[in-house]
């Protein structure tokens, strides 16, 4: 399964893995093809014209002969593996072929069903993991995802449950601050870690092609705030000095803990206290009377 959010390069990303297993080279720069062979693609929303310009590109990338390409597309303007007829003429033609690997893009295009229906849609999926057993093939479908987050990519594939529960591995592209992140799942193997893809293009604006940039990068886990770190975030954005009571009410914390660790922050200088109350020591305190501040109790 290849999932994403519109415009997440899905189809790239296809025909990406179609010349790798077609060429044996390594796919993106980093996965090793084991066994390469010819590949079937349809890609409903494309033309055969188009189709060809892509393959042209990652050709010219990788300056190989388009002709060399032991690749196949199917042309027909409709296929509907939803209907009887349309399924056997796609087994006989993978039946032909040979084919290690059939691209079906996208999902959306290729049946007229419920994709909601869990049941509807196990008789399409049953089919198709039918052909890639009785064929040793391996059958890519091009899929959408929801825009909700989920824990596991896999979830948020739009539809049915089953279309997450039928598939083996799955690559899920999304856009996260300004880059678009790959995500791998795996049934029965461990994933590697999320990567980040570009789409970038030659020095004449041909050869347009992905490329890996690395593994995103791991952020730490905000740490969380102590009681001082708390008053301190409180006093900064007060607009004037604080009294105890009030930011004992702001914070909802023990008054004595709170007292104790006021002292703490005023014996290392952050905090001070005024006439006014308390505020960070970056402040100018204002005139207080010393007879008044003399006098004053513990705010």
């Amino acid at each position: 399964m290849i999932g994403g959010t519109p415009k997440s390069w899905k189809t790239w990303f296809g025909l990406e893995l179609v010349f790798s297993v077609v060429t044996g080279l390594p796919f993106l720069g980093k996965f090793v093809v084991e066994q390469p062979g010819p590949a079937l693609v349809y890609l409903a929303e494309d033309s055969e014209a188009r189709v060809r310009s892509r393959l042209e590109c990652l050709c010219e990338h990788r300056k190989i002969d388009i002709r060399k390409l032991d690749l196949f597309v199917i042309t027909a303007p409709v296929l509907r593996l939803d209907l009887p007829d349309q399924q056997e003429k796609l087994r006989q033609t993978v039946t032909e072929l040979r084919p290690r690997l059939v691209l079906l893009d996208p999902l959306v295009r290729l049946h007229r069903l419920d994709e909601n229906s869990s049941t509807e849609m196990s008789g399409l999926l049953g089919y198709l993991r039918a052909l890639q057993r009785s064929l040793d093939v391996a059958i890519v479908l091009v899929h959408h995802v929801s825009k909700r987050a989920r824990p596991q990519p896999g979830q948020a594939l739009r539809g049915s449950s089953d279309l997450h529960a039928w598939t083996d591995s799955a690559a899920y592209l999304a856009w996260r601050n300004n880059q678009l992140h790959l995500a791998i799942e795996h049934r029965a193997a461990q994933a590697p870690p999320p990567m980040v893809l570009d789409l970038v293009a030659g020095p004449d604006g041909e050869a347009v092609h992905l490329e890996l940039r690395g593994e995103v990068p791991v952020s730490e886990p905000p740490k969380e705030l102590t009681l001082a770190g708390h008053i301190l975030k409180v006093l900064r954005t007060a607009a004037k000095p604080m009294k105890r009571t009030e930011i004992r009410d702001v914070l909802k914390v023990n008054n004595e803990k709170l007292g104790a660790t006021l002292g703490v922050l005023q014996k290392q200088g952050r905090i001070r206290r005024t006439c006014q109350g308390w505020e960070l020591n970056a402040r100018t305190p204002a005139a207080c009377p010393q007879t008044e501040q003399s006098q004053l109790p513990f705010p």
